[in-house]
């Protein structure tokens, strides 16, 4: 996995971000932005480097990068899902950084075979499981995250407003039925916007249960954090 953006909490993914702006129109698209605590500049270049990516992967091959998912959250690329040899792994994150909107890319594509109708169903709904429980807390600001699920592995991605609000963002995923792992590409806006001076700060790290237990971690240094 590349990771060579400057010392920031990353985290978080919920597919909504991309598709919704290009679905939604330009004035939708504008709300949008908004209420996700994202310019609409933002939105766009996500989106486009998104649907870059994932057309020139399957230009390549649609037999060897047809189970790959593509997610970009603020120049973060976010590589899951499955290929059957490990240069295809490589080579996939090879185009993913041809894009000039892409600033950092994660590789979290396992090599094993197709995984079939049935698991990408499964993980499909472990996701919308996850969306709907982010939706109804009262705590977590649900349009600043993006999901992405593979094999019961959680991918968050996206803006957390604050360090708690990723921890409940974290239980939230953690909880839900079938979900084996949490991993958060989440960024914390409270810890970016920041001065410089190194501080400390108590940050999640617990297993997908429901009574998780927690460690400390340098803010400066959550990159790729699992739960």
């Amino acid at each position: 996995m590349n990771l060579r953006l400057a010392a920031a909490a990353l985290a978080l993914v919920l597919p909504l971000g991309g598709c919704a702006v290009a679905a939604v129109g330009a004035a939708g698209a504008v709300g949008l932005a908004a209420a996700k605590d994202k310019t609409l500049g933002e939105s766009v270049d996500d989106t486009t480097a998104s649907t870059e990516i994932k057309t020139k992967l399957l230009a390549e091959s649609l037999n060897r990068f047809g189970e790959v998912d593509v997610e970009v959250n603020n120049g973060l690329v976010l590589l899951s899902g499955r290929v059957d040899d490990p240069t295809d792994r490589v080579q996939a994150e090879g185009i993913a950084w041809t894009s000039s909107r892409v600033m950092d890319v994660a590789n979290e594509i396992k090599i094993e075979p197709a995984g079939g109708f049935m698991a990408n169903m499964s993980d499909e709904l472990i996701s919308s499981r996850v969306r709907a429980r982010l939706i109804g807390s009262s705590t977590v600001k649900s349009l600043n995250y993006n999901i992405e699920t593979y094999d019961g592995v959680v991918y968050l991605m996206g803006t957390a407003r604050t360090a708690d609000e990723l921890k409940r963002a974290a239980e939230e995923a953690s909880v839900v039925g079938g979900v084996r792992q949490v991993v958060s590409y989440v960024r914390i806006r409270e810890l970016v916007q920041r001065p410089a001076a190194p501080t400390t700060q108590a940050a999640p790290s617990y297993n997908p249960t429901p009574s998780p237990t927690y460690g400390t971690e340098s803010d400066a240094e959550l990159l790729g954090v699992s739960y």
